[in-house]
């Protein structure tokens, strides 16, 4: 069984989550999916009745109403040794990479971190994850006794793999908590800023890069972006140069996305930049370059020049349909 650690806030799941289960989904095969739901609530429901959840195992304590690292370590830990998972999927957020890798230290298990890829099925699971900041992707296979902890990094994986019309078996864990060993003390938690912009929520992105020139071109990007009802998003040199926000920049740097639509704009498709969009559903790349790597990825290719090609395809996306 791979085991999800679900993670939630005001009795909604995160989008992370949906995405790392879609992950253990793909690739759990016969042994199944379980999910362990800390501080249980109305979340429970929801799981279980994901298509393909064996076992929802739910815990709830009082020291668990407010996260800390220590009582979630605890509570994992409780749920691990009643489920005995070959894996235990987390998603790579802020909260987990707090309190996971106490967790697998306590039980002295590897710890694979930021994955983008997973090969295999079932127990045999092999883990491509970035290095040196996007500049290489490593293939892990980890030794050891199980489970080994992984954490999916989010907007690699695609959540609509995680659907409904499941009944899960909800399982409850009882775990000992003493308050006296919780060493944190709990303060609000952690949001974006208003003003930043998620486009791992966006269904639709068109991206500009160094092909875009200058600052005052960024019009012609901004139109295309309207007219297909999607967000403007950057390479970094783009961002670098303070020509759009730095919460606009996709990339091991930046943000990490899943569009169903990614229009690449002058971008030449550098390591680093592939490492954020290359999970998106459908890529189209215009690049005056016929060599460059965005290509590699990209589902349509357009080569040419940007300022001749965007134009047209504004003005076919704004001619009304009869």
């Amino acid at each position: 069984m791979i085991l999800v650690a679900a993670e939630h806030r005001d009795g909604r799941l995160n989008r992370a989550t949906l995405e790392t289960l879609s992950a253990a989904l793909g690739r759990a095969g016969h042994d199944g999916v379980g999910v362990a739901v800390l501080g249980a609530g109305a979340v429970v429901r929801d799981i279980a009745a994901t298509a393909g959840v064996r076992e929802v195992f739910a815990v709830e304590h009082e020291a668990l109403a407010v996260y800390t690292a220590d009582g979630f370590a605890t509570a994992l830990a409780a749920v691990v040794e009643q489920a005995r998972p070959s894996h235990v999927f987390l998603p790579h957020t802020y909260q987990t990479r707090d309190f996971a890798p106490l967790v697998a230290a306590r039980l002295r298990r590897p710890l694979v971190t930021d994955v983008t890829a997973i090969a295999g099925e079932g127990a045999n699971l092999t883990f491509t994850r970035p290095m040196f900041q996007g500049k290489l992707a490593a293939e892990v296979r980890p030794l050891g006794e199980a489970p080994c902890f992984v954490t999916c990094q989010v907007g690699a994986f695609a959540p609509e793999v995680a659907a409904s019309g499941g009944s899960a078996r909800v399982t409850k864990v009882s775990v000992t908590i003493d308050p006296g060993t919780i060493r944190q003390r709990p303060e609000v938690a952690f949001q974006e800023t208003k003003q930043a912009v998620d486009l791992s929520q966006a269904e639709r992105i068109v991206a500009v890069g160094r092909g875009i020139r200058s600052e005052d071109q960024l019009p012609i990007a901004r139109k295309l972006a309207a007219a297909l009802g999607a967000e403007l998003a950057a390479s970094r040199p783009i961002c670098d140069n303070g020509w759009l926000p730095m919460d606009r920049q996709v990339g091991s740097s930046g943000q990490t996305v899943t569009p169903k639509l990614y229009v690449a704009l002058g971008i030449s498709g550098a390591i680093q930049h592939l490492v954020g969009m290359k999970g998106s559903r459908t890529i189209v790349a215009i690049n005056k370059d016929a060599d460059a790597p965005i290509f590699e990825v990209a589902d349509y290719g357009i080569v040419g020049d940007l300022f001749d090609i965007v134009p047209a395809l504004i003005a076919e996306l704004d001619t009304p349909r009869t």
